[in-house]
This record gives C-alpha cells, structure tokens and sequence, in this order.
C-alpha cells in the first residue's frame, strides 16, 4: 500500500501492495497479445506453498474480523479534517521514499484505458471473473472521478496483469514490452516479487511530465484466494490514479497497512473526487494546494464553507 522508489526499499519493506512511480520515454508501447491459453497446469511446489500461505492469511484476517467489505460505519466516523489531511499524506508524499514532499500531485491528464492480461497459469474462468472483477471497478472509478476511465480490449494505457510465480519470465517479457526503460531492479520485482508484497503497481508520465501519468501496470498475483485477490484489484488501480501513498491514519480506508479495508471505501470514494477535481492542477506543490484541498473536503462532507 505505497509508493516504491528504489530496490532496496522495496526488498525492505513489508506491505500488502505498492505503488512504484516511474517515467518512461514517450515512444509506441506494444499493445496486449492475444492472452496464451493455459495448457494442462500444474503449480510448482513454490506457487502451491505461495497460494497455500495466501489463503491462509485471509483467513486469519478475516478471523480477526479484518478485510471489511462493508465501506466503513458508524464505527468509523470522519469529518473534513480528516479527509484533507488524509488527502494530504496519499496524493503528495511517498511511502518509501522517505518523509520529504514528493514533488506535486499526480495524476492522468487523458484518459485511462484498462485491459486485463493473464499469465499461462490462469484457467479460463478465473480470467472471466478477474474481467469482471476490473471491468465493473472500472466503471465505479469513472463514476467517482468523473474522469474518462473505462476497460478496452486494444490499445490499452493501464494494464492489470494477474499471474503466478509460475509466469515470471511471461511477466518480466511484457513489462520490458511495455516500459522498455525500466530498470533491472524493477523489472525483477514485478516479475518475481517477495512474499511480502500481495500486489504491485506502477504508474507515471514520461521525462519531462513525470507527473502527468500516461501509463500504468498492475501486478495481481494469480495465487491469491477471491478476497485479496479483490482487494489488490481495487487498491492498486486506484493508487493507479494518483493516490500513490499509505497513510495509517486513513480510515476507512484501503489506502492504510492495518488490512482493516479490503474495497474501496466511502472515504476513498471522496478522496478520489478530490484527485480529479478541476480546480486541483496537475503538479501542484502541497503548499499550493492546500486552500484547495481544505474547500474541496468541506464539500465532501457537504459543510458550508
């Protein structure tokens, strides 16, 4: 649940996703393949144990009555200070890139086409429940944001790719397809990532615009059971979008670590307003935005101001 910035924050950090900003050269990305179908698949031992090892952490979790799906209540009261500092600590710093201001707010200036991808190992109905999964999220986001945010089946500019431990070299030659400069360090953890990390996303603008997001790629591991599975969907995509840090003060939330919120939240629904709110610029310093944000959570929450 953050933003990732050098490999070895990444191998340090235990967390249930990440978001990694990058900035690629603007050139023609390769668009999705037809998907390979599975042949007749058989896990290896280090998929089955990762599998194994997922389904029991959700369990616990839910156990221990977390990964709510509720969207938060009575429980779980917020007012406008907490939405805008809450907005403050996801849209403009990094979580592993230490405590300075990352450098304005970012976001996607054009529109965000999704396209679903899928390793070898995922069977065909899994493939059609994750579409599902991401074309109905999808059309909740563009209805939130009130951005041009919708699932395509060609050239697509977010792509979220479900796959196993298994797919690693599948992965690793689609994101070097996608994101030809991306590092070594990079490329190893999207392909083969630690335990520690449930899913991963990566979103950014080119060189020279960092900050205008053009591209995006999700990593959902195929080992996870529906729940999590679910929730790296909904967490990632919308870190996807600009809101690119975990803040343990956010709740209800999903963008926090305590795995109290497995979907997207009331909370999150209003921060994600926000984002895409006009009178909010693309690059705007903290110190700029401020006033901003304070009028625009007064709103939210539908105070006079």
């Amino acid at each position: 649940m953050g933003v990732l910035k050098t490999g070895a924050a990444l191998l340090a950090a235990a967390a249930l996703s990440a978001c990694l900003p990058f900035a690629q050269p603007e050139s023609l990305v390769p668009q999705a393949l037809p998907a390979p179908e599975p042949a007749v698949y058989t896990p290896s031992a280090d998929s089955a144990q990762l599998a194994y090892y997922y389904n029991a952490l959700q369990r616990d979790l839910l156990t221990r009555g977390l990964l709510r799906t509720d969207g938060g209540g009575p429980d779980t009261p917020y007012d406008a200070e907490d939405l805008a500092e809450s907005f403050e600590a996801l849209a403009f710093y990094d979580e592993y890139g230490g405590s300075g201001i990352s450098g304005g707010l970012g976001r996607w200036a054009g529109p965000v086409r999704i396209a679903s991808e899928f390793g070898p190992s995922v069977p065909p109905e899994q493939r059609e429940a994750d579409r599902q999964t991401v074309a109905g999220y999808t059309a909740r986001l563009a209805r939130i944001t009130g951005h041009p945010v919708s699932t395509v089946a060609a050239r697509a500019n977010f792509h979220v790719i479900f796959a196993s431990l298994d797919d690693s070299a599948f992965v690793a030659e689609r994101v070097r397809e996608l994101l030809p400069a991306i590092s070594a360090k990079d490329l190893s953890l999207l392909a083969a990532p630690p335990r520690s990390f449930y899913c991963l996303v990566v979103a950014g603008g080119p060189q020279n615009d960092p900050l205008s997001y053009t591209r995006g790629i999700a990593l959902i591991r195929a080992e996870h059971p529906d729940l999590v599975r679910k929730s790296c969907v909904h967490e990632e995509v919308a870190q996807g979008l600009g809101l690119r840090n975990d803040s343990p003060r956010a709740r209800p939330s999903i963008f926090n670590d305590d795995d109290e919120f497995a979907l997207l939240t009331s909370f999150d629904e209003k921060l994600l307003q926000m984002l895409y709110d006009p009178r909010l610029k693309t690059g705007m310093s903290l110190e700029e935005a401020r006033p901003v944000i304070r009028i625009l959570a007064r709103e939210a929450m539908g105070q006079e101001l």
